[in-house]
This record gives structure tokens, C-alpha cells and sequence, in this order.
């Protein structure tokens, strides 16, 4: 076995649409399939020991969505609608995800930190959508999207005892 840090050659047989996908596949700071499998095991690695620091794990949610981010730009440059409120929701789930992807909390007080975080958040994602129930339409590829999924939630937020000073 070589040290940390040497490189082992490692031989695979894998599915000729497996191989297909990975040759295919763009992975940064990667061209060949052999840079592309040290990428991804290396990011494999790091999530499954927990050592995804926010920033990375964040980095790592932008390449999940990566496809439909692209998909979306190319819609939009081919003068198709813009939709904030997708924006909002990958921008949410990218950092929500980042949040999760990148604790383990230890005791109840770290827990109490990333519930409180990704409440927060959820929150911010909620108001966001109810902004967009304020217009006749929503900046959204559907343009009623908003107003068909807002009335259960306007009629809760609005039953809700709010205490003085809130």
C-alpha cells in the first residue's frame, strides 16, 4: 500500500451506458475519465466523512442542479420567460441542502442551530413566494403558479395569534 497522497491504479469493468455517461459527463477541474472518477471518489469521500464544510457543500448543491440551471439559461436566452420564483426555490434548496449536507450535529444545541437556520430560511423562501401573490402575476414560467398553491397558506398565516412586539 503507498502513502497518503500517492496515486494506486485501480482497474474496473463497468456498463458500456455507465461509461458512456462518465465520458460524457463535465466534472470541474477534470477532462479524462480517470481525472473525472478522482473528482467524484474525492467528493464521495468527503460527504460520507461529514468533512463538507458549508462552502463546499454549497458548491457541491450548485453541480446537482447544474443541468437545470443550464437548461434554464438557455430557455431564457431563446426568449422565454425568466421565473424568479424558481430562482428562489433552487437558491433555497441548493442552500438548504448545503446546511444538511454539511453538519453532524453533535449535541442538542448544534441541532437547535441548523433547525433554526433552515426555519429561517424556509421562512425567507415563504415570503418570497407570498411577494409574488401580491402582482396580478407571478414572475414565473406559469404565471398562475402562485395563486393556485397561496389560499391555504394565506388562510393559516392569517389565523395565526401573533404576540405583541412580534
Amino acid at each position: 500500500m503507498s502513502q497518503a497522497g500517492g496515486m494506486e491504479p485501480i482497474s474496473a469493468r463497468i456498463p458500456g451506458d455507465l461509461y458512456l455517461w462518465l465520458a460524457q459527463l463535465r466534472v470541474d477541474g477534470a477532462s479524462t475519465n480517470s481525472d473525472k472518477l478522482r473528482v467524484l471518489l474525492g467528493q464521495l469521500k468527503r460527504q460520507h466523512d461529514g468533512a463538507l464544510d458549508y462552502a463546499a457543500a454549497h458548491a457541491w448543491a450548485r453541480e446537482l442542479t447544474g443541468q437545470l440551471r443550464e437548461s434554464l439559461v438557455v430557455l431564457e436566452g431563446q426568449g422565454e420567460t425568466h421565473s424568479e420564483v424558481l430562482g428562489a426555490i433552487l437558491d433555497f434548496t441548493t442552500a438548504a441542502l448545503a446546511a444538511i449536507v454539511s453538519q453532524a450535529p453533535k449535541d442538542a444545541s448544534q441541532a437547535a442551530r441548523l433547525e433554526d437556520t433552515l426555519v429561517r430560511r424556509s421562512f425567507a423562501l415563504c415570503e418570497t413566494l407570498l411577494r409574488q401573490a401580491l402582482t396580478a402575476s407571478a414572475a414565473a414560467h406559469d404565471r398562475e403558479v402562485i395563486r393556485r398553491h397561496v389560499a391555504a397558506t394565506v388562510e393559516i398565516a392569517t389565523s395565526l395569534p401573533l404576540k405583541k412586539g412580534a
